[in-house]
């Protein structure tokens, strides 16, 4: 079996060395030849995740994706969704006959509004049924320092995604696996909407105690939402029995890839879309804040995104939508939040 990873960032970064640390040889798509000669003579990538050290005998980097799509049969892609049309233009549906999609995409195709398996789809002709997401809690960061953290495979092929999680389980890499592929990939989009918030309102001054109420409603409009996707597992403390082999309860997903990543992702200091919030709330611009953070911080275009989609979907979602105001509609942080004050319970 041979992985692909289409992506050089830190997230891409982080999962090159999951898979190359079980020892699988990994065809490695990075756009800059420099990047790949870097990594070849010094073992790690200068840019992103610098401590994450590589068996570089096991990676094969190519600036070519086409020939890193053909040589793979899962492939891994992790590149900001803003980049994913552009990257993938120069392919065609046969490259994809046969191969199995792993997105590691949080956030959803600007313009178009929608995940990436539909985009796949529509452009490719990829079978459903042969795309599967990979969401957290999981912090790349902590990926580099080998602290034990957590990945949600998620699949409409359960076994298929529990073989595809299999690859990634090491001593500091526990797997969870559902089916609910819609809806964790959905929730990845919204707790970054909701953490870029939390970092505005830390950069407002606002205390522990208000983010503490400001995240307990972030969660419960994120399951609203999901509902009208017939999320499932999202309430917490409801389970559907136990393994009858482990006796271990079943899974509850509100438990890790919902509200588990919502939290990190809102507190973490490794949070670039905190940091990105942080900013704005500060009073910078979003040009500056952009070009300080030197990363792309998803939770931006998800804003506007979700706020398209719920046009349709007409969930009751006032703080994403506030968040997206202040993004994108030139509302005041500071006012921005005086709404979200009044609606949080």
């Amino acid at each position: 079996m041979q992985f692909g990873i289409i992506g050089s960032g830190s997230w891409a970064t982080a999962l090159a060395k999951i898979l190359t640390d079980k020892k699988h040889p990994v065809n490695w798509w990075i756009r800059k030849p420099e990047v790949i000669r870097y990594i070849e003579t010094h073992g790690h990538n200068a840019s992103y995740l610098s401590t994450a050290r590589f068996d570089t005998s096991l990676l094969k980097m190519s600036p070519h994706i086409t020939e890193v799509v053909q040589q793979s049969d899962i492939l891994v892609i992790a590149i900001p969704s803003a980049f994913v049309e552009e990257s993938l233009q120069g392919l065609t549906a046969g490259d994809w006959e046969g191969k199995k999609v792993v997105s590691a995409i949080k956030g959803l195709l600007p313009g178009k509004n929608i995940l990436l398996n539909y985009y796949l789809q529509q452009q490719f002709n990829l079978p459903f049924e042969d795309y599967f997401a990979v969401l957290g809690p999981c912090h790349a960061e902590e990926v580099a320092e080998e602290k034990l953290s957590y990945l949600t495979f998620s699949g409409n092929d359960l076994s298929a995604a529990s073989e595809i999680a299999s690859h990634f389980s090491t001593s500091y890499i526990s797997t969870v696996v559902n089916h609910d592929i819609l809806g964790v990939q959905y929730a990845a989009v919204l707790k970054n909407i909701y953490a870029l918030g939390a970092g505005i309102a830390h950069g407002l001054n606002y205390g522990d105690n208000f983010l503490s109420v400001y995240i307990a409603n972030a969660a419960d409009e994120m399951a609203g939402f999901l509902k009208k996707f017939g999320a499932e597992h999202i309430t917490v403390g409801e389970h559907d029995g136990e393994d009858p082999v482990t006796h271990r309860k079943t899974p509850n997903y509100a438990a890790s890839v919902y509200l588990g990543d919502l939290l990190v992702t809102c507190y973490s200091l490794h949070s670039r879309n905190r940091r990105f919030g942080h900013m704005i709330g500060k009073g910078y611009s979003l040009k500056a804040a952009q070009l300080e953070l030197n990363m792309v911080a998803e939770g931006y275009n998800a804003a506007k995104c979700i706020y398209d989609i719920n046009k349709a979907v007409d969930a009751a979602i006032p703080i994403a939508e506030t968040v997206y105001k202040i993004l994108w509609e030139d509302i005041k942080p500071s006012d921005g939040f005086k709404r979200i004050e009044q609606v949080l319970v």
